[in-house]
């Protein structure tokens, strides 16, 4: 039906419609979380890396891929994922993150923050801060280079190494080499076109993000910059910042938006909009070429700082 969509996407988009595109926030929690993990297969093959490991805090997790090919300085990546900070684990991203570890040959940090609705506002963040300081503080010890460090993050993750990046610098500690914001969940209003337009059809809908968004919100104010940081008062002097969207996502326009607004304040950027895909195709590699395609940009972008 989607002509526009690559066709296994439009499959998978076809499916959804035929089954009366079941309502994200009619299902509990528990239900979306074991959702989420069952498209994992579709992020390709579980590549191998050259080891893993894994530390808990008593709020955030991380696990770390080592490539197999040793070097002195190698660049690092620290990654929020996503799940509209209700959903999503290690497991859920582990394909693509072992992907970006062998092309980059980078060492790659999952970052799990605490999710709603057992943690709302500022849980997520603050756990993300917590994990790039201790990231940062101990990247030597592992091979990595402080002048070699990317935040990067899809959806909610995006959401998060942005307000990571605006946090650093509020601190005056010292910021990434750059920032990389996969289809980026920006605005807690909702209220952009690409919101009106690819928000029923698509998979991932409007009701799937703003219930996520706004149940991990609770009743802080969807206005502040921290909730919607697309309107954030002070985006000058951030790092270089990498943004890919997606055509028919209804995050596509807040991405774009910020693109311009970070132009405005004098930041570095670069915004490319793929075609043919839906959100969360950055997960999908197995089935789309724009996902395979995604994975090696980002794994370049690393591989050059």
């Amino acid at each position: 039906m989607q002509t526009s969509l690559e066709p296994a996407i439009a499959e998978i988009v076809d499916g959804f419609i035929a089954a009366g595109r079941p309502k994200a926030s009619e299902l509990s929690w528990q239900a979306r979380r074991q959702g989420y993990l069952a498209s994992a297969p579709l992020g390709g093959e579980r590549e191998q890396v050259g080891a893993i490991e894994e530390w808990h805090d008593p709020h955030y997790a991380v696990r770390l891929y080592r490539p197999a090919k040793a070097q002195t300085a190698h660049p690092a990546l620290i990654y929020f994922h996503g799940g509209c900070f209700v959903s999503g684990d290690f497991e859920t991203h582990d394909r693509q993150l072992r992907m970006l570890c062998n092309r980059a040959n980078a060492l790659v940090f999952a970052v799990h923050t605490r999710l709603a609705p057992e943690h709302v506002y500022p849980a997520a963040h603050d756990d993300a801060l917590a994990a790039t300081l201790a990231i940062m503080a101990r990247l030597a010890e592992w091979g990595g280079h402080s002048e070699r460090l990317m935040l990067a993050g899809d959806s909610a993750g995006g959401h998060l190494a942005l307000v990571t990046a605006l946090r650093l610098k509020a601190m005056q500690a010292p910021q990434p080499a750059a920032l990389c914001l996969l289809y980026p969940m920006l605005d807690a209003s909702g209220a952009s076109d690409s919101y009106r337009t690819y928000g029923e059809d698509y998979l991932i809908t409007a009701d799937m993000l703003l219930s996520g968004y706004r149940t991990y919100l609770g009743g802080f104010p969807i206005t502040h910059p921290e909730a919607s940081p697309l309107h954030h008062p002070d985006l000058a002097d951030l790092p270089p910042t990498h943004i890919l969207t997606a055509e028919c996502d209804p995050l596509r326009d807040e991405g774009e938006s910020l693109y311009h607004a970070l132009l405005a304040a004098g930041v570095e950027a670069s915004c490319q909009r793929q075609l043919g895909v839906i959100h969360g195709f950055f997960q999908l590699a197995k089935i789309s070429p724009a996902a395979r395609q995604a994975i090696n940009q980002v794994a370049t972008w690393l591989r050059r700082l």
